[in-house]
């Protein structure tokens, strides 16, 4: 049996117990292995208190000796302390007694130290003087090692000499002599770094070295790979003038990168001990600054040559952002982490493109000014033409998405001021066609019933709304963009290849470009919508206007019959007692009921609650149309033409008011007129206004009734029917 569980801190009686129950013997006889367990932890038992008992007789027998063991410990520690403290006094009258020779001995130290530094000072100065006046013989031998050798002496001796009264005059002297070595050896150090000999070019390092001179070497380096790199950039420009710039700067910038891992791999050899990727650095800063003819002058001519300016420009800037991407990686590679001025090397490369970046806004618009002239919308027949403004939309939207693209491409995103600004003029100019239309709309339209003109009315204003609509989507889409280039631009990002802003946009079009995103941010204003809404909400209400126009005409044309219909029932001989039933309404007012009601069936097509960009048009064009619950059925056509018919009623209260006179048999006449008008409104589910109804009454009444029974009645249509009925007021 296994025991050792017994020893577990964590030891649980119960969890021990049933799973010694679970083996097969205690599962065949659970009595008989109870039995036997108990016997066993029982003889266990007895063998661990044998065992305590045997280990309690052994600690008790070796007390006494654990006892004296420890008395003798504590004596030696006691003697031990006594000596260190007997140790301590003696150190200390030692250090007493023997303090003034010490003194005396380091006093004698320190002047042997200062007459050997004036033994080695007068050994120098003797040495300077013997430097000094072999140097002469030692430049005229032309050996460069030698010469190096003995002004490394004499700088050395220089140094031992820092506090003799001539110090700066020597200064001055083994200067002049490092300069005279520097011009000697100037045309063999061009001739090495020009020839690019690791052999030569270490021997003048360690030379210029040796004599503090090394910052020099560095500048003749810098100067003769310069050279070497303006006259392959001269060579690729006169040597392949057919291929255009693009070409040029391609395989230029092929040049540079090849240079790049020669010059890290040539410096590790030559330059040991100086800052290899910074000289590099410095090196291509300079070059790509100093380019003659520079890339601006080059771009500029190939310009002039170009029909998409664009296109042209974005191609170009692909280009060096590619060789961008790859000098990173070489920098990164040769750096091992250490910091580097990659800000510079990042201006240098983008600076080309920031005059270019700062016109695009023109550059964009003339671009956009070429697509639009692409959309031949103007046709024969005007109704083609309003359809081809609907078809065109989708592609004006196109274009906008991808000059959007354009600047994210070209601008990396910095340029959305210069976008918003094409693309406004872009807008603007596109919703000058639609004007054009409705322009040749009202010239074309008449005073007769024509349900052609109505439609083309009504599809523009449809094709509006679908301008409306994508617009403001494009707008969010276009702020969305703007808000996720601003974080992008703005984010922390330590590599100074992706400083977009920085390396692009001057800095007032950095604050341009803060203003705009803090305005966007903020809510005061949106990218499009704000500056198109007006012209697009008027060109929706003239729209509108023009189709009721369109609509109303032959309204207008009949009721222009009211006083001449009038005048003919006056002169017809007809008794005046006659009944109500004896008058037919006049041809005119029939023609206007069967005209309204023919309404409903022309604008069924347009039923706009599955309509939404005429809705949005019709929204935007009057108030009326936004009142209506989007549930009421018939929608937007019954709000247009409840606006018939109150145009209608109105046009014809004011023709009524204009009659002179009217005898008895032609107020029946005209009371008859207005009823069939009332039955005709409410056949299309409308009311007669209350002026109408009225007027109505007030022709119906008899001139004995007439003072009593219009009170409640408009003062102004009493007046008026008592003067046309002659009607002496009691």
């Amino acid at each position: 049996m296994d025991v050792a569980a017994f020893s577990d801190d964590n030891f649980e009686v119960k969890d021990w117990i049933n799973k010694t129950f679970k083996s097969a013997e205690a599962q065949e006889n659970r009595d008989a292995f109870v039995s036997s367990l108990v016997m066993k932890l029982q003889l266990y038992v007895q063998q661990v208190n044998s065992a305590l008992e045997d280990t309690s007789q052994q600690v008790l027998q070796s007390l006494p000796r654990v006892m004296r063991d420890t008395e003798i410990l504590h004596q030696e520690a006691l003697l031990l302390r006594d000596k260190m403290h007997s140790v301590k006094q003696e150190i200390a009258k030692v250090e007493q007694d023997t303090g003034l020779s010490m003194a005396t001995l380091e006093h004698i130290d320190r002047i042997k130290t200062e007459l050997q530094a004036s033994k080695q000072a007068l050994h120098e100065a003797d040495n300077w003087t013997i430097l000094a006046t072999d140097m002469e013989e030692v430049f005229e031998s032309g050996d460069i090692e030698n010469i190096y050798t003995k002004l490394v002496s004499m700088q050395q001796s220089l140094r031992i000499l820092a506090n003799v009264p001539d110090y700066e005059d020597r200064k001055l002297q083994l200067e002049g002599l490092k300069n005279r070595l520097e011009a000697m050896a100037s045309p063999m150090l061009v001739q090495a770094l020009t020839s690019a000999s690791v052999e030569q070019s270490q021997l003048f390092v360690r030379i210029f070295t040796a004599i503090d001179r090394l910052p020099q070497l560095l500048k003749y380096y810098h100067k003769c790979q310069k050279g070497i790199l303006m006259q392959q950039w001269r060579n690729i420009v006169e040597m392949e003038q057919d291929e255009g710039v693009a070409e040029w700067m391609h395989k230029f910038y092929d040049v540079l990168l090849s240079n790049w891992h020669d010059q890290v791999k040539w410096c590790g050899q030559v330059f040991t001990s100086a800052p290899t990727v910074n000289t590099l650095v410095d090196l291509y800063v300079d070059t790509l600054t100093s380019l003659d003819p520079s890339f601006n002058i080059c771009i500029d001519a190939a310009l002039k040559q170009q029909s998409n300016h664009l296109s042209f420009l974005m191609e170009l800037q692909q280009i060096t952002k590619h060789f961008s991407v790859n000098l990173q990686v070489a920098v990164d590679s040769a750096s091992h982490g250490k910091p580097v001025n990659k800000e510079a090397l990042a201006q240098a490369v983008y600076f080309p493109y920031v005059v270019y970046i700062s016109k695009y806004a023109q550059y964009e618009q003339t671009y956009l000014s070429q697509q639009l002239t692409t959309l031949e919308c103007s046709k024969d027949d005007l109704m083609d033409t309003i359809q081809s403004l609907g078809q065109s939309i989708p592609r004006v939207i196109s274009i906008a998405v991808e000059a959007n693209k354009r600047c994210l491409m070209f601008t990396e995103g910095c340029s959305y001021c210069g976008l918003m600004k094409a693309l406004k003029i872009f807008i603007s100019n596109f919703v000058d066609k639609y004007w054009h239309t409705l322009r040749q709309l009202d010239k074309q339209k008449g005073d007769r019933e024509d349900w052609n003109m109505f439609q083309m009315c009504l599809t523009l204003l449809q094709n509006v709304g679908e301008l409306l609509s994508q617009l403001k989507q494009l707008d969010r889409d276009l702020t969305r963009s703007l808000l996720d280039v601003s974080r992008k631009l703005n984010s922390q990002e330590v590599n100074s290849f992706v400083q977009y802003k920085k390396l692009l946009l001057s800095a007032a079009g950095q604050t341009e470009l803060d203003a705009l995103v803090s305005s966007i941010q903020e809510g005061e204003e949106t990218l499009l919508i704000e500056h198109i809404t007006l012209s697009l909400n008027k060109l929706c209400s003239n729209v509108h206007h023009t189709t009721f126009q369109v609509i109303f005409a032959p309204i207008s044309v009949q009721l222009e019959l009211v006083q001449s219909a009038s005048a003919n029932s006056q002169a017809m001989t007809v008794a005046p007692d006659l009944p109500d039933f004896s008058f037919a309404p006049q041809e005119y007012i029939t023609q206007i009921g069967q005209y309204l009601m023919t309404l409903p069936q022309h604008l069924e097509p347009f039923m706009l609650q599955d309509n939404p960009s005429l809705t949005l048009a019709l929204h935007v064009a009057d108030a009326e149309y936004g009142m209506l619950s989007g549930e009421t059925e018939g929608g937007f056509a019954d709000v247009l033409l409840a606006i018939i018919a109150r145009g209608t009623c109105q046009t014809y209260c004011d023709n009524i008011l204009g009659i002179c006179e009217l005898g008895p048999s032609a107020c029946k006449q005209l009371a008859t007129d207005i009823d069939y008008l009332g039955n005709v409104l409410e056949d299309l589910g409308l009311t007669l206004p209350e002026h109408l109804q009225q007027l109505s009454m007030l022709l119906r009444l008899t001139p004995d009734e007439y003072q009593t029974k219009s009170s409640g009645c408009s003062p102004r249509l009493v007046a008026a029917v008592r003067q046309m009925r002659n009607i002496t007021s009691s």
